[in-house]
């Protein structure tokens, strides 16, 4: 299949302006803007609100190609773009072949007709995201109520990463773009749109069953071939017009298994496909995974097995790396790699940032990182009307087809804090019938979208969650399902109360600090070195946040004497209080199997609960996760009479040790 990669430098301008600057696609409106000088540092100071012009506005990305001659010689062309943020309608040669709408789907636009020997013009148009929810706001029949976390109001209707429109630790940055792939496709037999593999696992072998999705404008016939593990299968394929699945099995005999990192290697096998002169490669890893969720003696479990072993889940929450999205892959290795060296075997993508770029999860299977993966719903209610069950379906069948290969993916995860939303708003509490109503019809939908991309894996109905159907507390239930505990820093408990409760699964809890005073000069002018200088409130996006962090000093310290000793000891603080609870949840295995601290990383420098600064810096925190997270720990534990010893050890070995 002839393919054009569109990749490259394009034009920026407003739609309504004859100027432009230079934008690399992939990439985005306010990199540009950036780079060209048009805008100052969004992270320094208080620039986030000199730059909220951009998002209101309409802007236009535009280049001139000429395209391949393979190409325009296909019997059809299409015109593929993998990422558009968000509002965009395309034209080719001022003809409109198509709009997007929707961040997390795939777009396929047919173009054959609009293109011409010579020089082409490909223009995108993208509109506000901000004025279009609200115009979306003005005609619902009834409210749907949005995170305040948002200072962007009404983003739940649009499908957009949330945080896009600030939470409480991000910059709100209104992200513009085409931000992934963006390439023509010719093709006569068929289009290629999905490879996925199902594996069956046996004693000494393991049958590994590869199916190819196509669609073929016209009937005809191919062949699937298929290279695994030094074999090669041939399969006949007869198309018909539309919609068509071609599967072929290989055996791998003695295969070598992948393990989530502490647990074995990560092996990964080199898989080839093709078919209609369509090609794909990629690399898969072996293993099998369950979710053991059943009743016991303490309520009902939450454990991940790999490979028929029992697994402490190690880890932390990952959000998007950088509020501008032409950043963002730089950070990647070096955050998963800081992952890896803290022990961890699993990050949690949260469900208000977005699905990430193919080298992601390909760098989390290198490393052994499982991951936990919210669907990209947030802290919000949602509709559940009949356009907006399809576009999420599209867009979860999509992704999930997209990404269900990668051995990290242990989990699909519905929301995040969702069902929790349904008693944070006047609306939802007033009416909660209703509300309940739209989030299950959505849910249901969501899970319908996973189990029909990915019946290998289980659907999980919102994070917390006490399980499928189970409306209860999940955020003071420690009995059952995945566990939020934030009574430490939202509800101002100390440090203790982690030892309070023991969840079955503790998916989220943290304690903010202020990033380290290198971090800090490169967003606060030096007469503003203070906690309380309008810099450094703005970089705290949490309501009462660093008085928080100070009034907590008291209880545990003695205040220090200098804005420099504050930072330092704000970290401290949070590594003990996060040092506490995992301690604690990881000597009560295996009521407790796994711990996900909030949070990883940063999406600019602020304050924050990360572990690691925006750039990559570590806090104390992360330097005491690599030792409360490495697979054999001996515990001192002070109780109201005695202290307690203990060694706790969830490696793949036995281990001797001494008291």
């Amino acid at each position: 299949m002839p393919s054009q990669s569109l990749a490259g430098q394009w034009t920026l301008r407003q739609a309504d302006a004859t100027d432009s600057v230079p934008i690399a696609i992939p990439g985005d409106v306010h990199s540009a803007l950036l780079a060209a000088g048009r805008i100052p540092d969004p992270y320094h100071g208080a620039n986030e609100r000199d730059i909220q012009w951009v998002g209101a506005r309409e802007w236009i990305v535009e280049r001139t190609i000429e395209v391949d001659a393979a190409v325009l010689a296909a019997p059809e062309v299409a015109l593929t773009c993998a990422c558009l943020d968000t509002l965009a309608e395309i034209s080719v040669n001022g003809q409109v072949v198509g709009s997007a709408h929707n961040q997390h789907r795939i777009w396929r636009f047919p173009v054959k007709s609009a293109l011409k020997p010579g020089v082409n013009r490909i223009t995108v148009r993208f509109a506000s995201v901000e004025r279009a929810a609200a115009a979306r706001a003005a005609q619902l029949a009834h409210p749907v109520p949005y995170s305040g976390n948002n200072t962007i109001p009404h983003l739940n209707l649009v499908r957009k990463a949330q945080c896009h429109g600030g939470w409480d630790w991000g910059i709100s940055l209104m992200a513009i773009g085409i931000t992934d792939d963006i390439r023509l496709d010719g093709y006569a037999a068929a289009r290629l749109d999905y490879v996925h593999t199902t594996q069956s696992h046996r004693p000494g072998a393991c049958d590994v069953t590869v199916t190819a999705e196509l669609h073929a404008p016209a009937a005809g016939r191919s062949e699937l071939v298929v290279e695994l593990a030094g074999k090669r299968v041939a399969v006949p394929a007869a198309l018909v017009v539309g919609a068509n699945s071609v599967s072929a099995t290989v055996t791998i005999a003695q295969p070598r298994l992948w393990w989530p990192n502490g647990h074995g290697e990560q092996p990964l096998y080199d898989l080839r496909v093709a078919i209609a002169d369509q090609r794909v490669e990629r690399r898969i890893g072996l293993r099998t995974i369950e979710l053991i969720n059943r009743p016991d003696d303490v309520g009902i479990s939450m454990v991940f097995r790999v490979n028929g072993r029992d697994i402490f889940c190690k880890g932390a929450n990952w959000i998007p790396s950088d509020a501008l999205p032409a950043r963002q892959e730089a950070h990647w290795a070096g955050l998963l790699d800081s992952a890896v060296s803290a022990h961890m075997n699993m990050i949690r993508v949260w469900g208000g940032g977005q699905f990430e770029g193919d080298a992601f999860y390909r760098m989390c299977d290198e490393r052994g990182l499982l991951v936990w993966h919210d669907l990209m719903f947030a802290c919000s209610l949602y509709p559940a009307d009949p356009a907006f069950l399809a576009d999420v379906r599209a867009e979860v069948v999509h992704q999930v087809k997209r990404l269900r290969d990668h051995a990290c993916i242990a989990l699909w995860c519905g929301d995040n804090e969702c069902v929790g939303a349904l008693g944070w708003y006047p609306e939802s509490r007033k009416s909660r019938d209703r509300y309940v109503i739209a989030w299950d019809r959505l849910n249901q939908a969501l899970g319908a979208a996973v189990a029909e991309a990915d019946p290998t894996r289980v659907f999980w109905p919102s994070s917390p969650c006490s399980g499928p159907g189970d409306f209860s507390d999940a955020w003071h239930d420690d009995t059952k399902g995945d566990m939020h505990y934030w009574d430490v820093w939202h509800g101002g408990k100390g440090f203790d109360a982690y030892r309070s409760v023991r969840p079955r699964f503790c998916s989220e809890f943290g304690y903010q600090s202020f990033p380290s005073l290198e971090t800090v000069r490169t967003y606060c002018p030096d007469e503003q070195l203070n906690i309380t200088s309008p810099a450094m409130e703005h970089h705290q996006k949490n309501a009462g946040g660093n008085t928080k962090i100070n009034e907590m000093f008291a209880r545990y310290f003695r205040m220090p004497v200098g804005f420099a000793e504050t930072l330092w000891l704000s970290q401290l603080q949070q590594a003990l209080a996060i040092k506490i609870g995992v301690e604690y949840w990881r000597r009560s295995m295996p009521v407790c199997m796994g711990t996900l601290y909030w949070q990883l990383n940063d999406n600019w420098p602020v304050a924050s609960w990360s572990s690691i600064e925006y750039g990559g810096r570590w806090k104390q925190l992360h330097h005491h996760a690599r030792r409360f997270y490495q697979p054999v720990i001996a515990l001192a534990v002070q109780t109201e009479r005695e202290v307690e010893l203990w060694a706790v050890n969830d490696g793949p070995a036995p281990a001797a040790a001494r008291l």
